[in-house]
């Protein structure tokens, strides 16, 4: 199976990271769950060392593998184009990862790109003309579509034809031209963003979960042996516990505490060394990071733990408020440190406790 990533002029860079594929972490956050900035080099994918390639090798989201599984089989039984399908669900969680599965199952080529990066009709008219017969298209971020892109798409999906317009004015006409079945994988965290007409194409809809401890231990100790690392199942557990339920997140906490394993030469990763190579970073047992004890601090000391509006929060921290609803303050309202009422943010009493014994 081999991976073509398309630029923005659909043009092929095979082993390239595909341009604006993914957000960059923000103000490079170890716990965010965006691709940072080192996992996009090209051109390789750092991430793609830890990817798993089919799909009994894919740790959790066992229904998602389970629906999956009887379709490619089915597929493959009738000698056709899979379904599309449309994976959405928080950053990290392995959307990405699940569509380069799917084509390795297949056994055809997988050709990645973005929404953004398909700003003209050309663009993705370019990609669709170049499809093999049941080969995948990745769209990342697919609820960024822009409406010509997306009119485009309904006849390729539907009817594997493209509806092109030639000429201008009155001796304008639709020329149809045939494509390749193809499958089209969409990967999105905002599926409400989606327009009906676009969703409704997807014969496949499927939400990846955040993993439980256990599968996130697994991952990491199944990480640890690609990269080299002698780690015991304490240790894999408390960089699972920092990891946020998040697999990318957690592949990047193991880089750093190999970077302190190797500099004081420890053949051995221990529960002791993860928490002192992760304390260096500031990401404490229960994966909060400096930026959010700052909010959780402010809250209490500033605020009496609240009600408080979140621009001044944002003023107080020196952050862009869509930063701080977007970016900080999610985890912690998942973990229930904090709260969102009419009258503004509060800390809640797990909050406080938190701050007491991080």
């Amino acid at each position: 199976m081999a991976i073509v990533s398309s630029g923005p002029q659909g043009q092929d860079r095979r082993g390239a990271a595909p341009a604006a594929a993914a957000p960059v972490a923000a103000r490079g956050r170890l716990v965010d769950p965006a691709a940072a900035a080192e996992e996009l080099q090209a051109p390789v994918l750092r991430e793609d060392t830890l990817r798993p390639r089919r799909l009994a090798d894919y740790i959790g989201q066992s229904e998602l593998k389970q629906v999956l599984g009887i379709a490619v089989e089915a597929t493959r039984a009738r000698d056709e184009a899979l379904d599309h399908v449309l994976l959405y669900g928080p950053p990290g969680l392995g959307k990405t990862t699940m569509a380069l599965v799917l084509a390795e199952e297949l056994g055809v080529r997988c050709r990645i790109t973005s929404a953004p990066a398909l700003e003209r009709p050309r663009d993705i008219v370019g990609l669709l003309v170049n499809l093999q017969p049941r080969e995948l298209l990745f769209i990342d971020e697919i609820h960024r579509l822009n409406r010509v892109a997306e009119e485009l798409l309904y006849p390729a999906m539907e009817d594997f034809r493209l509806d092109l317009m030639v000429g201008k004015g009155s001796t304008a006409r639709t020329r149809s031209l045939p494509i390749a079945p193809f499958t089209l994988v969409g990967a999105t965290t905002r599926a409400g963003a989606l327009s009906s007409p676009l969703r409704d194409r997807f014969g496949l809809i499927q939400r990846l979960e955040f993993y439980g401890l256990e599968d996130l231990q697994a991952i990491v100790l199944r990480a640890a042996g690609l990269l080299d690392v002698r780690l015991d199942g304490e240790a894999a557990l408390e960089v699972a516990r920092r990891c946020r339920g998040t697999p990318r997140i957690a592949n990047r906490l193991l880089r750093r505490v190999r970077d302190v394993a190797s500099v004081q030469g420890r053949e051995r990763v221990t529960a002791e060394l993860v928490h002192e190579a992760l304390s260096l970073h500031r990401v404490d047992g229960r994966g909060l990071d400096a930026h959010d004890r700052r909010l959780l601090t402010l809250m209490l000391e500033a605020y009496g733990g609240g009600p408080v509006g979140l621009e001044t929060l944002a003023a107080g921290l020196g952050e862009d408020p869509a930063t701080l609803e977007a970016v900080v303050e999610p985890y912690l309202l998942q973990q229930g440190l904090l709260q969102r009422t009419p009258r503004g943010r509060l800390l809640t009493a797990a909050g406080r406790a938190h701050l007491e014994c991080p």
